[in-house]
């Protein structure tokens, strides 16, 4: 059974830094990871993927200050978050596009979300 586990979301001030974590457990093949955010109101946004074949993208809201990496030996991906504003405020959610074993097909695997709360 796959699960994804994240954790590290929490309420900063404007300006303060903010790590989450996304441990993944069940996969053998992680191809795709990503964060993606939704706030209130809003269309969920992708913040941050890491593509194997691709690299790595962000979005134009969080480049330069937003940092996606990952850990392949503990399947875990990290999202550093710097310079935080109020309007990074939302829930964000790991997502893994990957296999449980050698060949079997590549399926889409979504986190509950953590929350980020970024006050002014």
């Amino acid at each position: 059974q796959v699960q994804l586990v994240e954790s590290g979301g929490g309420s900063v001030q404007a300006g303060e830094s903010l790590t989450l974590s996304c441990t993944a457990s069940g996969l053998s093949q992680m191809p795709i990871v990503a964060w993606y955010r939704q706030a209130p109101g809003k269309l969920r946004e992708r913040v941050a993927r890491i593509h194997s074949g691709l690299g790595i993208d962000y979005a134009d809201s969080v480049k330069g200050r937003f940092t996606i990496s990952r850990d392949a030996a503990k399947k875990t991906v990290y999202l550093q978050m710097n310079s935080l504003k109020p309007e990074d405020t939302a829930i964000y959610v790991c997502s893994i596009s990957g296999r449980t074993r050698a060949f079997s097909p590549t399926r889409d695997y979504w986190g509950e979300g953590t929350q980020v709360t970024v006050s002014s």
